[in-house]
């Protein structure tokens, strides 16, 4: 795994983690969210006759992405939004699932991750980990307080194994009241329980990892059919076995631009 610091540092062994600094490597992250979101998942996405998701929230946000050095190809993505952008995207994209008012009562700067994914092919440790390595180093280097997101659970099992993974934050790993969302359409129950031991999503699991908490409970979300719990991480709380990790060598991700 490598970091590539300000565009200037050789690749690494095989993967490398920085901005889309053209319109062209932004349309290639959209495609990867396409793919993902609409073949593997299912989701009914508007705009998708030309083979992209995209929405009026790329524009203000900066995409950040992980090449295989070898090949070139975008494995990774997520988009970042943050509060002084949000408003020209008419707010964050969390703000559509759920009642974010609580947010005016967080001291600092905040920043939304979003339409974070990962080619099935390349869902290896190393991959992920490069990926929150860039966006742990933009929370630090940018000096935002306080990272949100929505972390997807798959229904594609009726929402049993979403109420199972539930039932774990709300007993482990859920904020204080007064940090709650109020989703505006809350996830049903599932028709059954799950009869297995359910796996953590990997977004998810990264997210606790970092000592990021659930925020209350699940959105469901018909078009991409899952279960959207909404994740907060005040980097005060970030965990420091995991600080360490990512953040070994303080990178600087390379910045790149929002196509418009």
């Amino acid at each position: 795994m490598s970091t590539r610091i300000d565009g200037d540092l050789p690749r690494g062994p095989r993967f490398e983690v920085r901005f889309a600094q053209t319109a062209a490597e932004i349309t290639e992250t959209q495609k990867l969210r396409y793919r993902i979101f609409a073949g593997e998942m299912g989701a009914e996405i508007d705009g998708g006759a030309d083979g992209l998701d995209h929405d009026q929230y790329d524009p203000f946000c900066r995409h950040l992405i992980v090449r295989e050095a070898d090949s070139g190809t975008i494995v990774a993505c997520t988009r970042i939004l943050t509060g002084e952008r949000a408003p020209g995207a008419g707010g964050f994209y969390s703000s559509t699932e759920f009642d974010l008012a609580m947010l005016d009562s967080l001291a600092g700067r905040v920043m939304e991750i979003g339409r974070t994914c990962v080619a099935p092919e390349y869902r290896s440790g190393a991959v992920i980990a490069t990926l929150w390595q860039g966006i742990a180093s933009t929370i630090v280097n940018e000096g935002y307080d306080y990272l949100f997101g929505c972390a997807s659970i798959d229904l594609r099992d009726g929402g049993a194994g979403a109420h199972a993974i539930l039932e774990q934050l709300r007993a482990q790993h859920m904020a204080p009241a007064w940090q709650h969302v109020r989703p505006y359409i809350p996830l049903p129950a599932a028709d059954r329980r799950a009869r297995d031991k359910v796996r953590m999503p990997p977004l998810l699991k990264a997210y606790l990892s970092l000592g990021a908490k659930a925020c209350g409970e699940a959105y469901w979300d018909r078009d991409f059919n899952c279960a959207d719990v909404f994740m907060l991480l005040n980097v005060s709380d970030l965990n420091p076995r995991y600080a360490r990790h990512f953040l070994g060598q303080s990178p600087t991700v390379a910045t790149g631009t929002s196509a418009r």
